[in-house]
């Protein structure tokens, strides 16, 4: 049943909420307690995942789900070589030109590919299909940073794998998951996948946004990450939200997720970027309060995301003004054309697209001065 409240009852509570509970200890502004509590609900950071065997690629990404025998690629160059990059123009889009990503990570070209895909029902049974975990890996591969909706597993394993997988052609993958979470017994986690390479975050960061009132599904996941540069104290540092809404009371949660993305846009005096994605189960037209907040943008327009083409669910927003990185440049990944599936095949994978936006690796300059705190990431 959807949950209403005011405008000015939701901000309070999602200020308020956390007085009785603890915050991120060492992250968020010990000065501000009101501030700092909003995320109480930590979750143990992803741990480094060793390279694992996994299945080889087969040698067609049509052969990936349908059984064919696989004739065995080494993944750093069959990969890279013959599946499409996310960099190339999609949907008639003015895009990066295609520059798929070396065994080892892009490094150097001052950008951070940032992606959201909701990976249907993301569990042991899926990645047991033959070849999913490397279909999985490679779509991964095309971006720095990946927020991931539904996972959906009894057991820990099923993150885990896929970035073994990923890190098969030495990559340097890792990961951060949140808790299961849902009001039915079908509990869903969140998950960020990235590059080392390109992107570190702050283990301290990590947490669920309170709800006491219940009005959100599956509580937004949050951590603070930072683009890996040879000058830290200049890189593009950021929070990621990452929120799948229920599909039954999307009007309700849309509209709650505005005052989340303003509660996190105070959470720290010297962090004002805040990027808040995942499968709204909502359009572009269909933001309502949420797209009202002065300023802001979101990158999916006028494109379906979802792999039957008819839906617009998923998109990536931030406020224009503070998130002076964005390049401008996005796209929507298409399963079909990009990996040689059928709708069917790509069916199999997810019934949502991955989503991407570019962003510089540095830092804007702040529109006003702000008050420096010491790195939390050294």
């Amino acid at each position: 049943m959807a949950r209403k409240k005011s405008k000015f009852k939701l901000l309070m509570w999602l200020l308020l909420s956390g007085l009785s509970g603890g915050g991120i200890t060492g992250y968020l502004i010990p000065s501000v307690p009101i501030i700092g509590p909003i995320i109480t609900k930590l979750t143990a950071k992803g741990k480094t995942v060793a390279a694992g065997s996994g299945e080889i690629l087969k040698d067609s990404a049509t052969g990936l789900l349908n059984g064919q025998s696989p004739n065995r690629y080494s993944p750093s160059t069959a990969v890279a070589g013959q599946l499409a990059s996310a960099r190339q123009p999609v949907n008639g889009q003015s895009q990066v030109t295609a520059n798929t990503a070396a065994a080892g990570g892009r490094q150097g070209n001052g950008k951070l590919l940032i992606a959201s895909f909701n990976i249907q029902v993301l569990g042991q049974s899926k990645i047991s299909k033959p070849g999913m975990k490397e279909l999985l890996a490679h779509v991964i591969r095309q971006f720095d940073l990946v927020a991931i909706q539904e996972v959906r597993a009894k057991a820990d394993n099923v993150i885990p794998e896929i970035v073994a997988a990923v890190n098969t052609n030495g990559s340097r993958y890792n990961f951060v998951i949140g808790p299961r979470l849902g009001r039915s017994n079908s509990k869903e986690q969140y998950t960020y996948v990235f590059n080392t390479n390109t992107v570190e975050h702050d283990p301290s960061s990590i947490g669920t946004v309170n709800d006491p009132k219940d009005l959100l599904h599956r509580e937004p996941f949050v951590t603070r990450f930072r683009a890996r540069t040879q000058s830290p104290s200049q890189a593009f540092t950021f929070w990621m939200v990452n929120i799948h809404t229920d599909p039954d009371e999307v009007p309700e949660e849309v509209d709650a997720l505005a005052d989340v993305f303003q509660v996190m846009q105070k959470a720290r005096a010297d962090e004002d970027d805040v990027i808040l994605l995942g499968d709204l189960n909502a359009s572009e037209k269909q933001l309502a309060r949420l797209g009202r907040i002065p300023g802001m943008q979101w990158t999916v327009r006028g494109v379906m995301t979802n792999t039957r083409k008819n839906k617009a669910y998923d998109n990536i927003l931030f406020q224009g003004q503070a998130t002076r990185e964005y390049t401008g440049r996005w796209g929507v990944y298409d399963l079909e054309s990009n990996l040689g599936l059928s709708r069917d095949q790509a069916l199999q994978v997810s019934d949502h697209l991955p989503i991407w936006a570019e962003f510089s690796v540095w830092e804007a300059p702040a529109p006003t001065t702000t008050v420096g705190h010491s790195s939390p990431y050294n």
